[in-house]
């Protein structure tokens, strides 16, 4: 059924009409992953196209990677998931001897909006497109992502995903998905850009990858 107006329209302005679009767009295929090294660079390569700093670090190499980004960023306080894996990495710990002042990551989010840094983990990483996908809990609440100035998610290539088919088929326990493609920006009506207007202004991601043997 056609719309007289959009008709009068189309006539007045001497436009043929298009052929009419299939109602559902083509579904396609789920993407075939690569080498684990191959995804990897990937993903980093689009983190790092997006305004984001990404890159390869041994764990040996995280205090020092630490002392580096609180210096570069001026970090004052920050708060962090506390998940098994960054409690093994000992961040906290490492924080506090660069005297960091801790915020819990269960604060209000007004306190925690005033923390500089958030940390957290990733639950999936899409290489596609350079995405994080962080799920929420009790354990890992929304804010340190999205309140702080500073972002940093420390992942493992494990976390890779191939595309979002397998994210969603893994991701049915009903809690929020947090999609995080970049720092946060926002354009206004001339499209110019502007970083952390919404949240994050800058964004780190470190791959922990193995010690290198010598």
């Amino acid at each position: 059924m056609t719309n007289p107006i959009l008709e009068n329209i189309r006539r007045s302005l001497a436009r043929t009409p298009h052929p009419t679009r299939s109602l559902r767009p083509d579904i396609l295929e789920p993407r075939l992953p690569e080498s684990e090294d191959s995804e990897v660079e990937r993903f980093l390569l689009e983190v790092n196209k997006l305004s984001g700093k990404a890159e390869r670090l041994e764990q040996a190499n995280i205090l020092s990677a630490l002392q580096s980004l609180i210096v570069e960023q001026n970090i004052r306080k920050a708060t962090v998931w506390n998940t098994p894996r960054l409690n093994q990495l000992q961040i906290t710990n490492h924080l506090s001897s660069l005297g960091v002042e801790l915020v819990s990551p269960n604060a209000d989010k007004h306190t925690s909006a005033q923390c500089d840094l958030g940390i957290t983990e990733a639950d999936f990483l899409l290489p596609e497109t350079g995405t994080l996908v962080l799920r929420s809990s009790a354990e890992k609440p929304r804010a340190v992502s999205l309140a702080p100035r500073v972002h940093l998610a420390i992942v493992r290539p494990e976390m890779l995903r191939a595309d979002m088919h397998q994210v969603f088929a893994e991701a049915k326990d009903g809690n929020y998905l947090v999609f995080i493609t970049g720092p946060s920006r926002t354009a206004d009506i001339e499209l110019t850009v502007t970083l952390g207007v919404h949240g994050p202004k800058n964004l780190y991601v470190w791959m922990i990858v193995q010690t290198s043997n010598i």
